[in-house]
Parts: C-alpha cells; sequence; structure tokens
C-alpha cells in the first residue's frame, strides 16, 4: 500500500520545500489542494525539487475549466515531473461552480464522465492515435492544427484520477478514470457496502477489471505526542466529521451504521450555526468508527487493519501539521510494513 499525503499550501513558495521534505520522509506522493490557490501552480516548483515523488492534484475542480484547458496543464506538468503527474479532477457543488467560478452545472456524474473522455480523447490526438473529433453532450472538442499540438508527450499521457463520495460519480472512476480518490468521510463498513459495488458497477460496465483502477482512500488520523495535543486533535477532528455529518451528500456513511437520525440533527444545527454543539454530538465510536484513533505507535497497524483488502493507496489526512517530521515515524512504519 503506498503512502501519500495532501500539501498545506496556505503559501504556494512552500512547495519548494515541502515537497522535498516528503519525499526524502518516504512518501511515495503528495498532492496539492484546490483552496485558497491555484492546485497546479506550486507543483512546478515541486517538480523541480523532487526526483522520484508523484506529484497530482487531489483535487483540481475539473467544472471550474474545460477538458482543453485541462489537458495542456496536466501535459506540462507530466514533462516537468519527467512522468510523474496525476491529473487528479473534483466536481465541487452546485454553488461554487455557479456563483464562485461563473461556470454552467448540470447532471455532474455525467459531465465528470464525459470531461475524462474529452481529456482522452485531445491526449490520443497529441500521441497521434487519432484525429481529434469528440462530440459529447456537454464538451466538443473538433480542432486541433500543428501550431496548438504540443505532440506526444516524452512520458506519455499522464492518469487521470476522479474524486467521489455517492454511487453516480464514484461508478463514474470505475468507467473512466486510470485511478479514485475516496473521500475521508467512510469507515471500512463503508466502503466495503457503498464505496467498492460502485466502482465495481463502473468496472463491469465497461468490460475493466479491478487491476485496472487505482484505488487511494483518503483516511482521517488522529493521533499526537502528548494528552494536550490529542485533546486539541480529537476535537478538531469531531468538529471536522460533524461538518462532514451535516451534510446531507454525505448521510450514507451515517446510513451504514444506523447513524442516519445524527445526519438530521447536525443538519438542523449547521443551518443556526451552532457549529460546538454538532461536535458534542461526534462521540468516541463515531470518531473511531470513521478516523483512524490512536497512540502513535499504533496508528501504522491500524491504517493497515482499516485499508487492507480494499486500497492501493492511503492518503494521510486531518495530519496537516507544519512540520512534515511530525508524520515521519508513522510513515516510516507503514513502509516497513509493506
Amino acid at each position: 500500500m503506498k503512502i501519500y499525503t495532501t500539501a498545506p499550501l496556505e503559501d504556494p513558495r512552500s512547495a519548494r520545500t515541502s515537497f522535498r521534505r516528503f519525499e526524502e520522509i518516504g512518501y511515495d506522493g503528495a498532492f496539492s489542494f484546490e483552496a485558497k490557490h491555484d492546485p497546479f501552480l506550486p507543483l512546478v516548483l515541486a517538480a523541480e525539487t523532487t526526483e522520484h515523488l508523484q506529484l497530482g492534484t487531489a483535487v483540481a475542480i475539473g467544472f471550474a475549466r474545460n477538458p482543453m484547458n485541462l489537458a495542456y496543464l496536466a501535459h506540462g506538468l507530466q514533462s516537468i515531473s519527467g512522468g510523474r503527474f496525476i491529473l487528479g479532477l473534483g466536481s465541487q457543488v452546485r454553488p461554487h461552480i455557479q456563483k464562485r467560478f461563473s461556470q454552467p452545472w448540470s447532471s455532474p456524474a455525467k459531465r465528470m464522465r464525459e470531461m475524462a473522455l474529452a481529456i482522452k480523447a485531445i491526449f490520443a490526438d497529441w500521441e497521434g492515435q487519432e484525429s481529434l473529433d469528440f462530440r459529447g453532450e456537454f464538451y466538443q472538442h473538433t480542432l486541433m492544427i500543428p501550431a496548438f499540438s504540443p505532440g506526444p508527450n516524452p512520458f506519455g499521457p499522464p492518469p487521470i484520477y476522479t474524486a467521489g463520495f455517492g454511487p453516480l460519480m464514484t461508478q463514474v472512476a470505475g468507467e473512466v478514470a486510470d485511478g479514485f480518490f475516496g473521500h475521508p468521510f467512510n469507515s471500512r463498513k463503508s466502503l466495503e457496502e457503498n464505496v467498492l459495488p460502485a466502482i465495481e458497477r463502473g468496472l463491469a460496465k465497461v468490460g475493466r477489471k479491478r487491476e485496472d483502477i487505482d484505488l487511494i482512500l483518503a483516511t482521517m488520523v488522529v493521533t499526537a505526542d502528548s494528552d494536550e495535543d490529542f485533546e486539541r486533535v480529537w476535537l478538531a477532528a469531531r468538529k471536522h466529521l460533524a461538518f462532514y455529518g451535516s451534510t446531507p451528500a454525505y448521510r450514507p456513511t451515517l446510513d451504514c451504521h444506523g447513524w442516519g437520525d445524527l445526519h438530521l440533527e447536525l443538519n438542523r444545527l449547521s443551518k443556526l450555526d451552532r457549529w460546538d454543539d454538532m461536535a458534542e454530538l461526534i462521540d468516541d465510536e463515531i470518531l473511531e468508527t470513521v478516523a483512524v484513533v490512536g497512540p502513535r505507535n499504533e496508528i501504522a497497524g491500524k491504517l493497515r487493519a482499516r485499508l487492507a483488502g480494499i486500497a492501493d493507496g492511503v492518503s494521510l489526512t486531518h495530519n496537516r501539521a507544519p512540520d512534515p517530521e511530525h508524520w515521519a515515524d508513522i510513515v516510516g512504519e507503514l513502509k516497513r510494513g509493506e
């Protein structure tokens, strides 16, 4: 199982040092995330300061862009990184796409499927495999002339990963993606009952097999070096899970465990801005079911138990400690257990 993380890029310039340190610690890969900054630009710095670390967006907001724009960005980063780039795409939600990015929103799962296929069609043209003639419901790409074609990528086209939570978007990954980023608001039970069956439906629909897709599952980790720090991280995780649990799209994880009514109360309190009260509803059982919780020397074993037989890789989340050394021993133990 490969180990990944997401860089906390409050300042994009920090990519010069943070990704290099992730590589030194032993991570297999590290991702940027689209929040306060563009997710692609820091990876240019990361590519220049690392040698073998896998780099990717986890995720870039696909619907804020178009397939041609994404294809050019991915082609460039694949070249700059020497073939180490993953184009990770997510959909975001309707209000952000329409009101923040001023882009159209409709049928997100169908649109994501078509976006991935359109990017692959553009890559195929650049690789000299077939002329560009993509005609979809949402995207049409029928013009590419030599002046605007970068030609074959010296390292081959980069893989496309998609992210999702619901069954339709998860199934899309099985149909068209090279990999899938699983959401951290999952337990092993919800992964087995909700996520994996949706992936399998997508694979079966197009005649693919499980080995044709890479599953990287984000997993929340709650641990610390002292009781005081543990209390702080424990509370932060409860608040994070309360936020997720208040969102209707994430209710299926709670339903898996018979906690569906909790969503209704969390959702009600969220509309009243009672965020602290919401965190109090996340008890130890819920926290330890969704997150991996414990002393530092137990985390590696608990992560293996959580994801054994399910994941090809784990992305450690809720581990945004400013100092990467905070996680070096856990990464080392996970690597020793391979």
